[in-house]
C-alpha cells in the first residue's frame, strides 16, 4: 500500500484552510500534516511535520509566502511547495519560483484539479503551465542585464542536454520534446533527470530559471 501524500496547508483564510482540509481528509491517498495561518508558522510546522507538499498562499501576515517558501525549501529539502494564488496574473511568479516553488495553482481550481496538482508535485514533477512559463520569460525580458556571472556552470552538459534544457525553457512538455528531438519520452525523461542532477535543480521549474540566468536562452522580443 502506498503511503498517503502528507500536505501542509498555509493560508491566512480559515475558511479556505478548512475547505482544503475536508477535501484532503476525505480523499484516499492524502493526509493533512497541519495548518498554518501565516508564513512563520508554516515554516515551523514544515520543519516539525516534514510534509510532502506545502500548499502555500502568497499574501500572509508575519511572513509572506515567498520568504516562507525559501525557508521551507532550505530547511526541508524533500518538501515541495505549491503556491496558491488568487489570480493567474499574480506578480509573484518569478519570486516564488526563484525561492524554490514547484508550481502554481489558482485558489478557485476544481477540487479534482487541486488533488491532481498535489500528486504531480509530490511525485517530484513541476506544475508549470505554459502560461506560467511565458510569464517567467516575460519577467526575464523586463529585467535589465546585471552583468553578474552565471549562477551555475553549464560546461558539464552534453550537447544534447543543452538542447533539451533550451527546449524546456521554451515551455515544451516531455511529449513535445520527444517529438521535436525524435526521441522516446523515456529518453527525454532520462535527459531531464541528468540535467536536474548536474545542475542541482529541484525540478523542471528550476531548470527554466537556470537556462535564463546562465544566458543559455534569452527572452525573445
Amino acid at each position: 500500500m502506498t503511503d498517503p501524500v502528507r500536505v501542509l496547508i498555509a493560508d491566512d483564510q480559515a475558511l479556505l484552510r478548512g475547505s482544503l482540509r475536508v477535501l484532503l481528509e476525505t480523499t484516499p491517498g492524502f493526509e493533512v500534516a497541519g495548518e498554518a495561518g501565516d508564513g512563520a508558522r508554516a515554516v515551523e510546522l514544515a520543519v516539525g511535520a516534514e510534509p510532502d507538499v506545502v500548499l502555500m498562499d502568497v499574501r500572509m501576515p508575519e511572513m509572506d509566502g515567498i520568504e516562507a517558501t525559501r525557508r521551507v525549501c532550505a530547511t526541508v529539502p524533500a518538501a515541495r511547495v505549491l503556491i496558491l494564488t488568487t489570480f493567474d496574473i499574480d506578480a509573484y511568479v518569478y519570486a516564488a519560483l526563484r525561492a524554490g516553488a514547484s508550481g502554481f495553482l489558482l485558489k478557485d481550481a476544481h477540487p479534482a484539479d487541486l488533488l491532481a496538482a498535489v500528486r504531480v508535485v509530490a511525485s517530484g514533477e513541476a506544475l508549470l503551465a505554459p502560461a506560467v512559463t511565458r510569464r517567467l520569460i516575460a519577467e526575464f525580458a523586463r529585467r535589465p542585464e546585471t552583468g553578474h556571472p552565471p549562477a551555475r556552470d553549464l560546461r558539464g552538459l552534453t550537447g544534447r542536454e543543452r538542447e533539451v534544457l533550451t527546449l524546456v525553457a521554451r515551455g515544451l512538455s516531455n511529449a513535445e520534446l520527444a517529438e521535436h528531438l525524435r526521441l522516446s519520452v523515456a529518453t527525454v525523461k532520462t535527459h531531464i533527470g541528468n540535467l536536474l542532477a548536474k545542475l542541482h535543480a529541484r525540478d523542471r521549474a528550476q531548470l527554466v530559471i537556470v537556462a535564463y540566468e546562465t544566458g543559455l536562452v534569452r527572452p525573445r522580443p
